[in-house]
């Protein structure tokens, strides 16, 4: 259990302080928990988020969830994504959006899981809760200095906060990211707004994402309830009318359905920016504080919510006393990919924008199973590679038998690093190799053939993992808290895992 900090607590440490209780916020809270850190949350509304606003949750956001240990209750509260329907005049055509994928022996959840919201950050807060914290809803941060050892952050309450580090998930108009002065490149055009609703609608089936291109209106099925969330984009010069009444008779006007019991409503308009920097000094930004993003392609939540899963065990590290530079690569590594994301959203919204149908499609890219860090500070484009993975690729699923387990993703779950042995020489050297008693703990595995359920080994008896992985011979294949490929060792084990262990761990 984390110990609680009063909310007039006299200036102690804490490890961090985290402003945004968002699904960014949410997960680098829930990260820097497990690893045992002191921690608070500040969110400067006066509850929770109660709308639908980012409903997609893609595969790889559905693996971190998973190693969350709560990817079971979004898929209770979630839904697959429905085939689309064109209405065009008196015909509704179908129209597949997104190819629906089977699961695979490396990729366990191929699919996007429609999940409003508010419900995201639900699931989120009540693991929080089971962490033993408690979000300090009606807590704005309103400033904060920082020196060499901290920040010292000041809240509207008066108190001031001392922390090792603190992190901006503050969203869009980030207070964290305004005090640092850091640039926001990019733009926002408010001659472009699209209306967004939370309601129910009578008389329309629940069995299709309804499309009216010629009215610029849809309405997406919201699961496990009678709503549905329905975008209308108005016409450049409009004035957006948010009484409900005339939301109601705006919708009925264009596609002569009613709508009633709106519990929600927002007005969009595409802001297409990125910070300038994720780090000055010992204050980073994360999600929609770092990155805003067209609503396409479902991919702002899911870049946010993997900045945090990025940023999380490398703060954990650093505090236990790993390397400074440990830190900066957190820019390096997601920068890139915040960056290739805001054009991929931004391709599909000016698509949709010309009417296009190309703009509806959905393809393999937006799942985020291929983003990588290949080439980046903790992996070196030339370092050592199997015949499938590179340092820095995702680190797959696999089946293979070990003590309560059937599947390498259970191995992975939890805050550890995790050594795989591939081959006699590297098992034997596994034992061997050193590794600090601070920080994240590492978890070895000699990887065999046959068949036999042993502590400390991990049995292919059906050759799938070596295969998924790419090795028919020796290696030592070192995977990060966060999935991904740390390191790959083919030879002189000893010195060559110390170089690769040396970026991730305290000295």
């Amino acid at each position: 259990m984390t110990e609680q900090h009063p909310r007039h607590a006299r200036q102690s440490d804490i490890d961090v302080l985290v402003a945004g209780a968002g699904p960014t916020g949410s997960t680098l809270a829930a990260d820097l928990l497990r690893r045992g850190l002191s921690v608070r949350v500040v969110n400067k509304a006066p509850h929770a988020f109660e709308g639908s606003r980012a409903k997609g949750i893609q595969p790889r956001t559905q693996e971190v969830l998973e190693d969350f240990g709560v990817l079971h209750e979004a898929h209770a509260e979630g839904g697959p994504y429905p085939l689309a329907g064109l209405h065009l005049g008196p015909v509704t055509a179908p129209w597949k959006m997104q190819q629906r994928s089977k699961p695979t022996p490396d990729i366990p959840y191929p699919n996007i899981l429609l999940l409003p919201q508010h419900r995201t950050d639900a699931i989120l807060h009540r693991l929080l809760e089971r962490l033993g914290m408690s979000i300090e809803y009606g807590v704005a941060l309103e400033g904060f200095e920082q020196d060499a050892d901290g920040v010292t952050s000041t809240l509207s309450t008066g108190e001031r906060v001392r922390s090792k580090y603190l992190v901006g998930a503050d969203g869009g108009a980030s207070a964290v990211r305004e005090a640092t002065g850091l640039g926001f490149v990019g733009e926002t055009d408010d001659s472009d707004k699209t209306l967004i609703i939370d309601c129910t609608i009578d008389g329309l089936s629940r069995d299709r994402w309804h499309m009216w291109p010629r009215a610029s209106a849809a309405a997406c099925p919201l699961p496990h309830s009678d709503q549905f969330q329905v975008m209308i984009r108005l016409k450049p010069g409009d004035t957006p009318n948010l009484d409900h009444a005339a939301l109601a008779d705006q919708f009925h006007s264009l596609v002569g359905l009613k709508l009633r019991d709106i519990t929600w409503v927002s007005v969009f308009r595409p802001n297409v920016r990125l910070v300038e920097h994720y780090r000055q000094g010992r204050v980073f930004l994360a999600g929609d504080a770092a990155h805003v993003h067209t609503p396409m392609g479902a991919q702002g939540l899911n870049t946010g919510l993997q900045d945090a899963y990025n940023l999380g065990w490398k703060l954990g590290q650093v505090i236990a006393g790993a390397p400074d530079s440990l830190l900066d690569s957190y820019e390096a590594e997601r920068l890139p990919i915040a960056a290739g994301v805001l054009g991929k959203s931004s391709e599909l919204y000016e698509s949709l924008s010309k009417h296009s149908v190309s703009g509806l499609k959905r393809d393999d890219e937006e799942r985020q199973l291929g983003l990588t860090y290949t080439g980046g500070p903790l992996a070196p484009a030339d370092a050592p590679a199997t015949k499938t993975l590179h340092v820095g690729d995702r680190a797959p699923d696999a089946p293979c038998t070990a003590p309560g387990t059937s599947r390498l993703f259970d191995i992975f779950q939890g805050p550890h690093f995790t050594l795989l042995a591939f081959g006699p020489n590297a098992a034997e050297a596994l034992p061997k190799l050193t590794w600090p008693t601070e920080g994240a703990e590492l978890q070895r595995y000699a990887v065999r053939d046959g068949r036999g359920i042993d502590s400390g080994f991990l049995t292919d008896s059906t050759g799938q993992l070596s295969r998924i992985y790419g090795v028919d011979g020796d290696a030592l294949v070192l995977v990060r808290p966060d999935g991904y490929i740390g390191g790959i060792v083919t030879a002189d084990w000893t010195a060559s895992f110390a170089s690769v262990a040396k970026a991730f761990t305290p000295r």
